[in-house]
């Protein structure tokens, strides 16, 4: 959702232009890259191969993949000339998932806990079912991403964060909300969004992490021309990068901290900075990018300037949203002392700096339309 916008906000041709692939597939024009990925074959057999076998298949394809994607862009080759595979690149990493959630290393707590049997539970606290709140043509999300359709938003419940303020916590901090849905009826909810004109689909919660295997088995039983976007805190593992980078046109992730300390303090997530800049690395160089970066009362200097500087020598490339919509709830709103630094909104000095910041580093940010 967007805020104040400060009035050197890039132009609305500069941005467009740094997400080219995201729009030319919302506009039918390319394939989704898990279109792609559905019609690159496997010739190995997925129940008898190792681990390790699976993983190195899954980097093979994953080059086909990055050589199939540059020759349909450039070229403008015409998918539909491409079988569906039998045994493709999308059920290599269904069968990769299938196996990871039984010691489970989605995200970066990698609690390997067995989420099948459900013995024990991580820290998103899910077993091995996925559970959707709600889904809907969200139309509060950036300008790229709503159009005339709306944002085809999936939430998810439970986080594998514990954030203080969160404005959803109610689906984020309780894993038994909303229903459950199984893979099948996932792609019936992507299917009706689409069909009702969305834009995109937009995976979000809570966090959509600890559902990337519900996720993917969902795109296996699709083949419509529509953009995913990975809206996320971006606390995933090494191994989730890998399994999405060949399956998100368009990434949305946050970056909230500019250090450890307020994230263990704010949020309950340990080495954040190191994880999160890793991934906003791989991400870029896997596709177009938005990063949204919240401001939070009396975190400019802590936060706000270290995400930018950061994102300005990493991510040039990269659009941001500098958001200013934050607002006391959840444990901050109930008034703990522990949280009182944040138990207000950002005030306009506030936000003007983050802007100014922004200008003087060259950054685009999308202005509000």
């Amino acid at each position: 959702m967007f805020h104040l916008v400060h009035p050197n906000a890039r132009s609305d041709s500069e941005m467009h232009g740094r997400l080219s692939w995201y729009e030319r597939v919302s506009n039918d024009l390319r394939p989704a890259k898990y279109r792609i990925a559905r019609r690159i074959p496997c010739h190995i057999n997925l129940d008898e191969a190792s681990d390790e076998t699976l993983w190195k298949e899954h980097t093979r394809l994953s080059e086909l993949a990055r050589a199939l994607l540059t020759e349909l862009d450039v070229k403008e080759r015409d998918i539909t000339t491409l079988p569906t595979a039998p045994v493709s690149f999308l059920d290599v990493k269904a069968k990769l998932l299938s196996r990871m959630i039984r010691r489970c290393t989605f995200c970066e707590w990698k609690c390997k806990v067995d989420r099948v049997s459900a013995v024990r539970k991580g820290a998103c606290r899910l077993d091995s079912a996925s559970r959707v709140s709600t889904w809907f043509a969200h139309f509060g999300e950036e300008p790229p991403l709503v159009g005339r359709g709306g944002s085809g938003t999936i939430f998810f419940s439970s986080c594998t964060f514990r954030c203080a303020f969160c404005q959803n916590w109610d689906i984020s901090q309780d894993p038994l909300s909303g229903a459950p849905v199984d893979s099948r009826q996932l792609a019936l909810i992507m299917k009706s969004l689409r069909a009702d004109g969305v834009l995109n689909i937009n995976f979000v919660g809570g966090e959509p992490t600890p559902n990337l295997h519900t996720i993917v088995e969902a795109m296996n039983q699709l083949d419509l021309n529509v953009p995913m976007l990975w809206n996320s805190n971006m606390y995933c593992s090494e191994e989730a990068m890998r399994i999405l980078a060949d399956l998100i046109d368009i990434w949305l992730p946050d970056f909230k901290y500019g250090n450890d300390k307020c994230a263990i303090r704010l949020s309950k997530a340990p080495r954040y900075f190191e994880v999160v800049t890793r991934n906003h690395e791989f991400a870029q160089l896997s596709g177009d990018m938005i990063i949204r970066h919240l401001v939070m009362p009396n975190h400019i200097e802590c936060c706000t300037k270290p995400v930018l500087h950061w994102i300005s020598e990493h991510c040039p490339q990269a659009v941001v949203n500098i958001m200013g919509q934050y607002h006391p709830d959840y444990q901050v709103s109930a008034g703990h002392s522990a949280y009182s630094d944040i138990a207000r909104r950002p005030i306009a000095e506030e936000m003007r700096a983050a802007y100014d910041y922004a200008d003087a580093l060259g950054l685009v940010y999308s202005p509000v339309s």
